[in-house]
């Protein structure tokens, strides 16, 4: 049976959990249309387009 030979310090524990829980930053990239700043892959929110064509409705500057 397998048994540990020592103890796992609270340190390294701690550095083995704390993988779970880290914060990533998005990935973004201009828009072509606006070129403002959106996630790769997902409509522009301030335009509305992706690939080129109108998906949805974009943020009205009024």
């Amino acid at each position: 049976m397998a048994v540990p030979k020592r103890r796992t310090s609270r340190s390294k524990r701690n550095m083995r959990r704390a993988n779970h829980d880290k914060v990533v930053v998005p990935q973004l990239i201009a828009c072509a249309n606006c070129g403002e700043p959106s996630v790769p892959h997902r409509a522009c929110a301030s335009c509305g387009h992706y690939k080129g064509k109108a998906v949805k409705a974009g943020k009205t500057k009024e």
